[in-house]
């Protein structure tokens, strides 16, 4: 059976002020009138039963996560008890699945992406799984299409075809984020995707790839497997989970693994790893502004403002900022030095003014 595992540990830094620790981007209505979350789970329904749909969080988040999907079942959304990043997330819920259905097939995928037409992504993925019952030891991943020369994506090489309904091809390597020459070198080479981040393939097969090439932490994870279900369930969690080295799934296991299949998505995707991102997903108006809520520019050109029709921003002679009020903190900001927000993050923590994080 067809088994689905939403990623929804991260923290959505870049998000700050609108993200916050205990109201991370997946829980939030960024791209329209449902949370990322709710609109993760949207996309799977008619392919991936609600009892066969599993959310794994931060401890802290699991009881918001329960009551935005109430269509899911109490013990499908899990909480780690610290970040481990996603081999251990991906790993830990291989052990829930195999204890439930050893053939299970697991689709795995983060909780804050945009993805459209949902027909189309729910036919790519039945097409994945088809690769993955002819051949069980596949893992297969979803390549995107560049666009423009990226540095903010990781990057798929692709190497010879294989017969498939949708362009598929063996995986040469990935590649991380690049420098903005060797995007422009990927991008001309028409033989890189970016890397969507989400996976199809036997929770048999990744449970044993996790044991080969990370014997430890397979260790750990199937103690936890082994006490699903039961009482001890969370203790055991408790216990091991915080014992396991954090480490990525793709250098965990993909960049390791012999039988990896790149398909070329034919769905629209975005990650929305940013608040530039507000500008792919909802459009701008003639002078470049993107505005969530209510707004007055004057001679204001490319912009990014979100606020609420209960709170009016204006912009004068501003270019290229982002604006961003929330109740408690306001950002603007270069919209060109995004990625600081971070840093700000972390003087706000060091100032110790947690009430804002």
């Amino acid at each position: 059976m067809l088994h689905a595992v939403i990623m929804a540990g991260g923290s959505g830094t870049r998000f700050w002020p609108e993200s916050r620790t205990n109201r991370p981007k997946q829980l939030l209505k960024l791209a329209g009138d449902r949370t990322m979350i709710q609109a993760t789970v949207d996309r799977l329904a008619d392919l991936v039963a609600s009892d066969r749909t599993y959310v794994v969080t931060n401890r802290q988040l699991v009881e918001q996560v329960r009551s935005q999907l109430p269509q899911l079942p109490a013990d499908a959304v899990v909480g780690e008890p610290c970040k481990r990043d996603t081999a251990p997330c991906v790993g830990l819920a291989a052990e829930m699945i195999c204890a439930l259905d050893p053939d299970g097939v697991m689709v795995v995928l983060p909780a804050d992406h945009v993805i459209s037409p949902t027909p189309t992504f729910q036919t790519a993925l039945s097409s994945a799984a088809e690769l993955v019952a002819a051949d069980a030891r596949r893992f297969v991943t979803f390549g995107i299409r560049p666009t423009y020369a990226a540095e903010s994506f990781g990057y798929i090489e692709r190497g010879d075809a294989i017969p498939a309904p949708l362009p598929a091809f063996k995986v040469v390597r990935f590649r991380e984020k690049p420098d903005a020459a060797t995007a422009e070198q990927y991008l001309a080479t028409q033989r890189f995707y970016w890397n969507a981040g989400i996976f199809v393939w036997k929770a048999a097969a990744v449970r044993a790839a996790l044991a080969k090439f990370e014997p430890e932490m397979a260790s750990r994870l199937a103690q936890i497997g082994s006490a699903y279900g039961s009482s001890r369930f969370l203790a055991t969690l408790d216990e091991q989970f915080q014992a396991i080295q954090g480490k990525s799934v793709d250098y965990a296991i993909m960049e390791r693994y012999d039988h990896v299949i790149v398909v070329e998505a034919p769905f629209r995707w975005d990650d929305v790893g940013s608040w530039q991102s507000m500008a792919r997903i909802q459009g701008a108006d003639a002078d470049g502004n993107t505005v969530v809520g209510k707004h007055v520019g004057y001679r204001s050109e490319g912009c990014i403002v979100k606020t609420d029709d209960d709170h009016l921003v204006v912009t004068l002679g501003m270019k290229d900022c982002i604006v961003v009020r929330t109740p408690d903190a306001t950002l603007v900001a270069n919209k060109h030095d995004e990625e600081s927000i971070r840093k700000i993050v972390e003087i706000v923590r060091e100032r110790g003014w947690t009430e804002y994080l």
